[in-house]
């Protein structure tokens, strides 16, 4: 789009504020004609970005509330349209009446995201910038706050860009060695093609990396805990919680159902889920319906803390009651009570997979198992270049990715340029379609439906 030609449509508006009471509400107005129905309720607009008192009426003439009106003349604006902007007070009554009006001057109830959509409709920002403002509005942590504002500032963007561009430039090197095979030179195999493939390898790996890690922040962890009955779990999830989450007795089963509590870690945000105690045979149908939900659980999960009661020497040889789940997460098996067994604290060295001896009651080997959980997430506790990022943009890379492993196979083993081309070819269409250059109707439609009104 051109932002001197802005993409006007039909007038919209929204409550910007959050649901409930407040001392300010906000209600936006954009569109073509905003300006004509800001003055039908507020009378003559103020100067452009300049706050004027004025009253708010109805088409009867009826005051509505007295407050603050703010114009922001198109191009200049969040959407690239002409814009107007209440500010009243904050009651939730106040607010819908004033949105009644304006609709009833020639407005139309905006949809979720609709505001953000336009403004990327009308080159006010990218895709990958507008998923951050929900990103930002959405952040449970101040490290996922901060990476959400480095995306908005086109921190993400400008990577995926800077590959974009490497990328393009291989392919036109590569259409050029096609287009001109009467050439006594081989482009192909004289190695500068090969040269800035790696580079295209290389920038690749690096942004997958901080986009697994941004994925990280925005949608944390998803970590179950499961065993036998009676092994700690229960008396983990509250080492993890740091408060009385769950009811932890010497009974076996008392957990029967699905607790779920969400924590963080250094900024990391972890999803942990308390499950039923595994066995093969269920005592009832209630702990079978456990079990069964347990089994989900695990199979849904980025990773399963597998706890084993390490005073006990036949818990260790859990294994069967696993039998069935697909697909089974990263384990890490949880020694617990290691207090009273005597194994010491800590990573256990000298096993083929992930094993933390820990004493949950005590809260001993607790930091060793926090650090092991940011180590699976591949989290760094480092907020400069950090940005957020969704399963989406993965997704893509990863296609990326794999369309530059393909182009290398056709290069080097193949020796087909047309086939090198495609491959480039397809890895800048998913590159495209992180930032909007390229993408669907479908896909923006699902994108902006989950932000919320006003936004």
């Amino acid at each position: 789009m051109n932002l001197t030609t802005p993409n006007q449509r039909h007038p919209i508006c929204a409550i910007a504020t959050a649901p409930g009471k407040g001392g300010v509400g906000v209600v936006r107005l954009s569109g073509d004609n905003a300006e004509g129905i800001a003055e039908t309720i507020a009378g003559k607009l103020p100067p452009a970005r300049q706050a004027s008192l004025r009253q708010f009426r109805n088409a009867a003439g009826e005051s509505i509330d007295d407050g603050l009106l703010l114009y922001f003349p198109g191009p200049n604006s969040f959407t690239g349209e002409s814009v107007v902007e209440f500010q009243g007070h904050g009651g939730p009554v106040v607010l819908n009446m004033l949105v009644e009006a304006i609709c009833a001057a020639g407005a139309k109830p905006a949809k979720p995201g609709e505001f953000s959509e336009r403004a990327f409709l009308n080159d006010r920002l990218d895709l990958a910038q507008a998923e951050a403002i929900a990103d930002l509005i959405d952040a449970g942590s101040a490290a996922a706050a901060k990476a959400a504002i480095q995306s908005l500032a086109g921190e993400f963007s400008d990577k995926v860009n800077d590959l974009l561009k490497q990328l393009i430039a291989l392919r036109v090197h590569v259409e050029a060695a096609i287009d001109f095979p009467e050439e006594e030179i081989d482009f192909l195999a004289d190695g500068a093609i090969l040269a800035q493939l790696e580079n295209v390898e290389n920038l690749h790996s690096k942004l997958l990396k901080s986009a697994e890690q941004g994925r990280v922040l925005r949608d944390g962890l998803t970590v179950v805990l499961a065993g036998r009955p009676n092994a700690g779990k229960s008396s983990l999830l509250n080492a993890l919680t740091g408060d009385d989450t769950a009811i932890v007795t010497d009974i076996a089963g008392t957990t029967r159902d699905v607790l779920r509590e969400r924590i963080h870690i250094d900024g990391l945000p972890l999803h942990i889920i308390d499950t039923a105690g595994l066995r093969t045979e269920a005592a009832d149908a209630v702990e079978a319906e456990g079990i069964r939900r347990a089994h989900r659980e695990i199979a849904e999960a980025d990773a399963l803390l597998l706890v084993i009661d390490d005073n006990d020497s036949e818990t260790a040889a859990i294994g069967a009651e696993l039998s069935g789940i697909s697909p089974l997460p990263a384990i890490t098996r949880i020694y617990n009570k290691a207090d009273l067994s005597g194994r010491s604290i800590g990573l256990v060295e000298g096993t083929n997979e992930s094993s933390i001896a820990i004493a949950a009651k005590t809260g001993e080997g607790m930091e060793a198992l926090r650090e092991h959980l940011k180590h699976i997430a591949g989290y760094q506790n480092e907020q400069s270049g950090q940005f957020s990022a969704r399963r989406r943009h993965i997704n893509n890379l990863q296609a990326v990715g794999q369309n530059i492993d393909n182009a290398r196979y056709q290069l080097v083993e193949i020796r087909a340029g047309e086939l090198v081309a495609e491959e480039l070819r397809l890895a800048q269409d998913q590159l495209a379609e992180i930032t909007g250059q390229f993408t669907s109707d479908d896909l923006l439609g699902e994108i902006f439906s989950n932000f919320c009104i006003g936004k």
